[in-house]
């Protein structure tokens, strides 16, 4: 089948998948935001979105989802690599029109599935997983509240995810140009105007998750009731 024989095709999966993480990552950053105004009211999001089977089908979905576009990427890469030879170690300099995030996806890449990794044992492994196989975490599965707080409490934590959020804004970026010029909407006028969609886009969507790690971080949050802060 071409969508997994061709380069094209291998191109228009990871895409679609790209697109569909970057609707999950829009949600996530919106559920996110609510944390900042209501403990409550980000509880429950998260008791909704706890151990119930449309939760854990809609995870199990996110995570092919996820793992397909990893396996494509690496695949991608290695068949540009492989495609270039030795050519790529002949010229030191970057040409002038290629992207930094373009030359160095690969890099990006490993940082954003770090992130994920460290992500997942933060959140996922002590509030959906636990509440799975009926552990007893530091807090209720459901208290996504008091795991934020926790988390962001530990200012190594919060440069850790300052780095992912970095790297993903230059993946995100790159990412969402290149998905539309895989679909073919990329004329003289559209290319530029994706490339500035893009960008916008990404930058408010990383905007949110960043205000939302310094502003638990420094005890900012509203939600907090931090005396000196609200």
């Amino acid at each position: 089948m071409w969508l997994f024989n061709s380069s094209i095709g291998r191109k228009v999966v990871m895409s679609v998948t790209g697109i569909a993480l970057i609707l999950f990552l829009t949600f996530h950053m919106s559920m996110n935001l609510v944390a900042l105004f209501s403990g409550e009211g980000y509880n429950m999001i998260c008791e909704f979105l706890g151990a119930n089977w449309y939760a854990v089908v809609a995870t199990l979905g996110l995570a092919a989802l996820a793992v397909i576009h990893i396996v494509y990427a690496f695949i991608l890469t290695m068949q540009n690599r492989k495609a270039r030879g030795t050519e790529r170690y002949a010229v030191t300099a970057r040409p002038a029109k290629v992207e930094w995030a373009s030359q160095n996806m690969l890099v990006l890449g490993i940082i954003v599935v770090l992130g994920l990794l460290l992500h997942l044992f933060n959140f996922w492994y002590n509030m959906m997983f636990a509440e799975l196989i009926h552990a007893v975490p530091a807090h209720d599965p459901a208290d996504g509240f008091s795991f934020i707080k926790d988390t962001f409490a530990n200012p190594v934590f919060t440069v850790l995810y300052i780095v992912w959020i970095v790297a993903l804004w230059f993946h995100l970026t790159h990412g969402f140009w290149s998905a539309m010029q895989t679909f073919g909407w990329n004329g003289k006028v559209w290319f530029c105007r994706w490339k500035v969609i893009g960008i916008v886009y990404s930058t408010l969507l990383m905007l949110g998750f960043l205000v939302v790690a310094l502003a638990f971080t420094f005890g900012c949050a509203p939600s907090l009731c931090c005396g000196a802060c609200c």
